[in-house]
């Protein structure tokens, strides 16, 4: 099916239309709300700039009337919020009307709702999808509908295995209390990355509000748990090729064997996904092995393990990364097989359903967090 039939491509360049379509679909929106009658819009376009563009209100069954006051963004980010002084306006409410701050574009991502949420405004956008809310007379929440514009892509992109090897090195825990500067945090990305690359991440987490900058130029991360949910969301795990495998060893075995393939360099075998997840964080039973290659150790790896592909029946999964991102901080443990460090185990496990978000969800909350909590993350 062609997606474009269903996506209005075409940039909105008057600010006037712009707020024309908002405000008519946060009609459609109300007109869903019986219980409330007629709600009055009223548009405030102007040279006098009153801090938002449209009002709707209506008066609430046995209660006050109920004024949302719109503010329309065409590409509306987080690091902006709030974009204009409603709430220093509206502050002092009348006995008898609420007013309600919204927060309005073509396109609300869920950075920006959850932004909008955690600081008490409402949100809508052209799709419909909407989150309104006068605590004790109105609550209107919806998600997952079908896109009618096409925001631009701004920033960066999470999921690539050049962003991603940022992102392990600012999610460390020992990283996250501390301010780094980007010339070092390009030192410290494995595999290598250009400076470029890390502006770009950095300007995009700053824009999200994932990180903060001190007045050195310095970058910390400020909303570790968003971050590490952002990475969950656009990591593209489909870049990762999976062999699915039969061995006799028994995995006892396939440590031992393993345990010879060049112990003297930087790691590039380890347990993974659920295997490394049952070390270090027991919560989901896997019969299989899942091992983590490096693309330059795959043909050993193999070879050691004696392992055949087939087509079902397999109990090993061998995981083979575009690069050696992945390896970044993976855990020695000692007299024992190293596994991949806890941040990547979550990545990996998350993209299954069920025991996989089980599995993830246990490494969040007995690993992941109480890292965090001892460098005064919460």
């Amino acid at each position: 099916m062609n997606r474009s039939k269903n996506v209005n491509t075409e940039p909105i360049t008057s600010p006037l239309e712009l707020e024309r379509q908002l405000s008519d679909q946060f009609a459609k929106i109300l007109a869903e709300v019986p219980a409330f009658g007629a709600w009055e819009r009223t548009m405030h376009g102007g040279p006098v700039d009153l801090g938002f563009d449209f009002s709707v209100s209506a008066q609430a069954p046995n209660g006050p009337r109920l004024e949302f006051v719109v503010e329309c963004k065409m590409s509306p980010r987080p690091v902006h919020f709030p974009h204009v002084n409603i709430e220093r306006e509206f502050r002092d409410q009348l006995p008898n009307r609420i007013r309600v701050p919204v927060l309005a574009a073509p396109v609300i991502g869920s950075r920006m709702a959850e932004v909008c949420w955690e600081n008490g405004w409402s949100w809508f956008d052209l799709t419909g999808n909407c989150r309104l809310c006068v605590p004790g007379y109105l609550y209107i929440e919806r998600k997952g509908g079908k896109p009618t514009y096409r925001r631009p892509r701004v920033g960066a992109n999470l999921g690539t295995p050049q962003a991603s090897r940022v992102l392990r090195v600012i999610l460390q825990p020992y990283q996250l209390s501390s301010f780094l500067k980007q010339r070092d945090l390009q030192e410290r990305c494995r595999p290598g990355v250009s400076l470029g690359l890390v502006n770009k991440v950095l300007s995009h987490l700053r824009a999200e509000k994932y990180v903060q900058e001190d007045k050195q130029g310095g970058y910390r991360v400020s909303d570790a748990a968003g971050l590490l949910q952002a990475w969950q969301a656009a990591y593209q795990f489909k870049r990762v090729r999976q062999l699915r495998l039969f061995t006799l060893k028994r995995p006892i075995e396939i440590e031992q064997a393993l345990q010879g393939i060049g112990p003297h360099l930087d790691v590039k075998v380890a347990y993974a996904a659920f295997s490394a997840a049952d070390l270090q964080a027991p919560a989901v039973r896997q019969p299989k092995t899942w091992l983590m290659v490096s693309p330059d150790w795959e043909h050993e790896v193999l070879n050691a393990l004696g392992a055949k592909s087939v087509d079902s029946g397999e109990n090993l999964i061998v995981l083979v990364p575009p690069d050696d991102g992945p390896f970044f901080e993976a855990e020695r443990r000692e007299g024992r097989f190293a596994c991949t460090h806890p941040l990547q185990t979550y990545l990996d496990v998350s993209q299954f359903s069920g025991r996989g978000e089980e599995a993830a969800e246990a490494l969040f909350q007995q690993v992941i967090k109480p890292a965090w909590k001892e460098r005064g993350v919460t």
